[in-house]
């Protein structure tokens, strides 16, 4: 992993979950073992390189399991290690963040539709 600018601990967490899907995909794993496809279907708008760059940067990380089963054919499941069970609070506070977020939009959104526009 690349060494922080900062030194900063915000910043040191964020150079390994910051990007679109990391925390995502931990989000997923929270709720339990999950298949490379099933992430797929959970998020479709991710290529299959990139959930298979950012599975690898997890596993390196030591956030996330990967278990093949000599099955045929083979199946790999992902799960969350110790330390990636960790972030569970970190889900929490941000899917609460996103609530709150999807909220206040609705607000805006709705305060525009009934507050009357002004014609020139």
């Amino acid at each position: 992993m690349k060494k922080t600018v900062t030194g900063c601990s915000v910043e040191e967490a964020m150079h390994l979950l910051g990007g679109r899907w990391r925390l995502l995909i931990v989000s997923y794993l929270v709720d339990g073992p999950q298949r490379f496809n099933e992430l797929r279907r959970l998020m479709p708008g991710i290529s299959q390189r990139m959930l298979t760059l950012d599975l690898r940067a997890l596993e390196e990380a030591g956030l996330i399991n990967r278990t093949v089963y000599p099955t045929i054919p083979v199946r790999v499941e992902y799960s969350l290690t110790e330390d990636g069970s960790r972030l569970e609070k970190v889900v929490a506070v941000v899917k609460e963040f996103g609530l709150w977020l999807k909220d206040r939009d609705a607000q805006v959104l709705g305060a525009r539709e009934v507050s009357p526009q002004l014609i020139i």
